[in-house]
C-alpha cells in the first residue's frame, strides 16, 4: 500500500481510504478536524422523527417557550453522531471494522438549531485484539464543540481498526 497526500491505497485499483490504521493511532496523537457542520433545525425534526422520539423538548416550539432553554434542544443522540461523523474522514473511514462499544458519553451544553459543531478526538488507548492479529482496538475520545468552543459532547468510543497490511 503507497501512501499520497495522506491517503491510502489498496492493492491494484483498490479504494481510497482515508483513515488510519491501527499502527498510525498511537495513545496521545490528537487531531483538530477541518469539517464543521451548522445544524438545522430540519436536522434536529427528522433526526427526532426518523428515530421515533416525539419528545416535546426537540419538537414543540411552542412547549419549548415555558422551558429554561425557550426553544427546542437538538436531539442529543444526532450530537453524538455528528460529533463522531466528523472525526470519520480523519480517523476510520475505510480501516474500522467495526464499533465496540461506547462510554463515558455526556452533553455538558445543550445544541441548538444554528450552533455550528467542530469536533476533537484524542486516542486515549489502544492494543492488540488477543483474538484477530490482524486487528487492533483503539479508544478514542471524541469532543464536540460549539462556534463559542463550548463543549458540547464528549465520549470514549472503542473501534475494532484493521493493521497495517504486510
Amino acid at each position: 500500500a503507497g501512501q499520497d497526500s495522506g491517503q491510502v491505497y489498496h492493492g491494484k485499483g483498490g479504494p481510497l481510504m482515508a483513515g488510519r490504521y491501527y499502527e498510525d493511532l498511537e495513545v496521545g496523537l490528537f487531531l483538530r478536524h477541518d469539517v464543521r457542520r451548522t445544524v438545522t433545525e430540519w436536522d434536529n425534526v427528522q433526526f427526532s422523527t426518523m428515530t421515533m422520539n416525539p419528545a416535546a423538548i426537540h419538537l414543540d416550539h411552542d412547549y419549548c417557550r415555558t422551558t429554561e432553554f425557550g426553544r427546542p434542544l437538538v436531539n442529543s443522540i444526532f450530537t453524538l453522531g455528528l460529533v463522531v461523523g466528523l472525526s470519520v474522514g480523519d480517523t476510520t473511514l475505510g480501516t474500522t471494522i467495526g464499533n465496540l462499544g461506547w462510554e463515558e458519553v455526556r452533553f455538558p451544553a445543550p445544541v441548538f438549531a444554528g450552533d455550528t459543531i467542530r469536533a476533537e478526538t484524542e486516542v486515549v488507548a489502544r492494543r492488540p485484539s488477543k483474538s484477530r492479529p490482524t486487528q487492533g482496538i483503539v479508544t478514542f475520545l471524541h469532543r464536540g464543540l460549539n462556534q463559542r468552543d463550548e463543549l458540547v459532547c464528549e465520549c470514549r468510543r472503542l473501534a475494532l481498526m484493521h493493521r497495517r497490511p504486510a
